[in-house]
């Protein structure tokens, strides 16, 4: 059998089809991890898909009548009731970045990084200040950084508690940190809806959770009042934690996850090499 140019570049069409649509899936279901909203419609759509299913499959006449209806004009009733989530979400979309995060920080410039922020966070709790950090992983905050006021300064304590001091024109607004710099200061977020946000908390609580609901940042708040720390994070608060607690959680979630991999496989080959003994 004679291959002919013809069917090397009909392979090659295929494999890039291919390439193309599990690229595709894999953004698709990459933004749903990262997304509460798009998560709860993705669910929503499964559900109905297993009830139509079962509905066929067990004869129930009624239910499948009504799923056809559903299912037919469903697409509409979905753009116009969550027109809001459909655009963040395609903004969102065009905010992610395909090679992740800008820098990939070394194990030196992470703890530098954590330790200057737990250095302003101590201060800030203490003098209650009040105060939102956003760290941006791989989802893209660039929409937020070109309407805020531009620094682009190392990521220092002194640095921090000096934007979020109360005679500072910056200190109402968010800071966002890319690698182990700080882009911008004085940032607007989106403010969260969430039933389960206490209605004690303030906007900058809001904002935080309505950017964790969003992307998959780590955002961190001060509160005025009380100086408790808190951060937001994959669509949900975590309240009043210690300085430990911060520490810690800045350092798991800054790692790369390579590094998280090859960590869980050590602990996979440990696990092995005793059951063996």
């Amino acid at each position: 059998m004679v291959i002919t140019l013809s069917d090397i570049l009909t392979i090659i069409r295929k494999i890039v089809d291919i390439s193309l649509v599990w690229l595709i899936v894999y953004f698709i279901l990459k933004n749903i991890k990262n997304n509460v909203k798009l998560s709860l419609i993705f669910k929503g759509l499964v559900f109905i898909m297993i009830l139509k299913f079962a509905s066929d499959k067990l004869g129930f006449i009624t239910v499948g009548y009504l799923l056809d209806y559903i299912i037919q004009w469903g697409p509409v009733a979905l753009i116009i009731i969550f027109q809001p989530e459909i655009r963040t979400i395609l903004e969102q979309l065009g905010r992610s970045q395909l090679l992740g995060r800008h820098k990939v920080l070394t194990v030196d410039e992470r703890e530098h990084m954590v330790y200057e922020m737990i250095n302003a966070i101590d201060y800030l709790r203490k003098e209650r200040i009040g105060a939102l950090i956003v760290v941006e992983r791989d989802i893209s905050l660039g929409n937020y950084i070109d309407k805020a006021k531009k620094l682009y300064a190392d990521l220092t304590s002194d640095l921090l508690i000096a934007i979020f001091y109360e005679g500072n024109p910056l200190h109402d607004g968010g800071v966002i940190i890319q690698g182990d710099r700080i882009t911008c200061a004085g940032a607007v977020f989106p403010t969260s809806n969430s039933s389960k946000l206490n209605r004690r908390l303030g906007t900058r609580h809001r904002a935080a959770l309505g950017l964790a609901e969003e992307t998959d940042a780590i955002c961190i708040v001060v509160s005025e009042e009380t100086g408790r720390v808190s951060i937001a994070l994959k669509g949900e608060m975590l309240y009043n934690l210690t300085l430990d607690d911060v520490r810690m959680m800045l350092i798991d979630e800054l790692r790369p996850k390579q590094d998280i991999d090859l960590d869980e496989e050590d602990k996979i080959e440990e696990e092995i090499y005793e059951e063996d003994r």
